[in-house]
């Protein structure tokens, strides 16, 4: 038996933007947003189509971190009128961001008591949500959950909640025209890794499996592409397909066992995410190699060759981005890695996962065929 639910209300195409306006509908909103030269004049554009906001918050943080979060949305408590409905236009950070601010509704320790399984569900009501992404990777513009960084903790949480869901989600590549290369390259190697978790995963289903295929396959044929042409609002167009596919294929399962080994990854090195999620990858195949069902088919679908040898393909389209699979490029000695894995598989995420900790350490060793430097 399975089951998919989605209920994101998806607006796509260039030019999508000016939607926003209508899908607000006159609702006092709030606008979590980025601070410099392009986002404030798309906020300028909307307040003209849309009135103004009844409050700005523009001072997001990469990897939002929780004692920030906590100094934003005290800034909600002071408002006359509480928004209606907030806006979260910009990256990950962002979305991820607006997420917390939407479940606090302007009291961060209800929140926090929530985050941080003190209290249940039906503690908090978030505010809806209408999410605008200008990059292709987080998909966090379809799912039901945020990622909240504690970095003086060294740890990070998910804040989940079905509530969470956007209500509406305009994907318009003409805003992810010309993002720099890095940028671009990791957060489609996120969308990829959504992808690709969504396979070996407790949770998969054939609906998934099928957003799963067609995000991965748009990734590896697009990005390579992309890296060398940054204003093709074609190629940007593609890019934000796969990874809001790739968003649609893991809102259903969470992420699996490269996400779980990431965290720590960041915390501890600052490898950025979409790197940190993604260069292990290939080794995750190699160890899923006898696993059959949905993670089989998935794979085949998407490589149309047996898994070491799309595990040698994954290798080869990293390196080529260059994003470096030696473990070793990070800063991570052998026994910190063998330790990572280990631990990988206590999380949350990792407990998502199907395959098995003697395997994955079984071709752990090495790192990969190449060690590249971080492009």
């Amino acid at each position: 038996m399975w089951s998919y639910r989605n209920p994101v209300d998806v607006r796509f195409g260039p030019g999508s933007f000016a939607r926003l306006a209508d899908v607000i509908a006159g609702r006092r909103y709030a606008l979590v947003t980025y601070g410099d030269t392009f986002f404030r004049g798309l906020a300028s554009r909307l307040e003209k189509e849309a009135g103004a906001p009844v409050l700005v918050i523009d001072d997001i943080a990469p990897n939002p971190d929780i004692a920030l979060l906590e100094v934003q949305t005290a800034r909600f408590a002071g408002l006359v009128r509480p928004p209606e409905i907030i806006v979260a236009l910009g990256g990950g950070s962002v979305i991820d961001s607006a997420k917390v601010f939407a479940a606090a509704r302007g009291d961060f320790a209800a929140m926090d008591a929530y985050l941080k399984k003190r209290a249940g569900a039906e503690t908090i009501a978030p505010w809806p949500l209408v999410a605008v992404p200008t990059t292709a990777g987080t998909g966090s513009e379809v799912t039901c959950w945020g990622t909240v960084w504690d970095n003086a903790g060294g740890v990070k949480f998910s804040l989940a909640h079905p509530g969470l869901y956007p209500e509406y989600s305009i994907v318009d590549p003409e805003l992810m025209i010309g993002k720099p290369r890095d940028l671009t390259v990791q957060t489609g190697l996120d969308a990829l890794s959504h992808s690709l978790e969504s396979l070996w995963n407790r949770s998969a289903n054939p609906v998934s499996m099928a957003h799963a295929i067609a995000a991965a396959r748009g990734v590896l044929a697009t990005l390579p592409l992309l890296v060398n042409d940054l204003r093709n609002v074609e190629l940007r167009g593609r890019m934000a397909r796969a990874a809001t596919l790739a968003g649609f294929a893991f809102s259903n399962t969470k992420t699996a066992i490269a996400h779980s080994l990431s965290y720590p990854i960041t915390l501890r090195h600052g490898v950025p995410h979409g790197i940190a999620c993604s260069f292990s990858l290939p080794m995750i195949i190699r160890s899923v190699a006898r696993e059959g069902g949905i993670c089989l088919e998935g794979l085949q679908a998407i490589f149309d060759v047996e898994a070491q040898e799309a595990a040698d393909q994954l290798e080869t389209f990293l390196n080529g981005l260059g994003v470096a699979t030696d473990y070793r490029h990070y800063g991570i000695d052998d026994a910190e890695w063998r330790d990572l894995i280990a631990l990988a598989f206590d999380g949350e995420r990792g407990q998502n996962f199907i395959g098995r900790k003697d395997a994955l350490l079984a071709v752990a060793g090495g790192g990969g065929r190449k060690h590249m430097a971080v492009a």
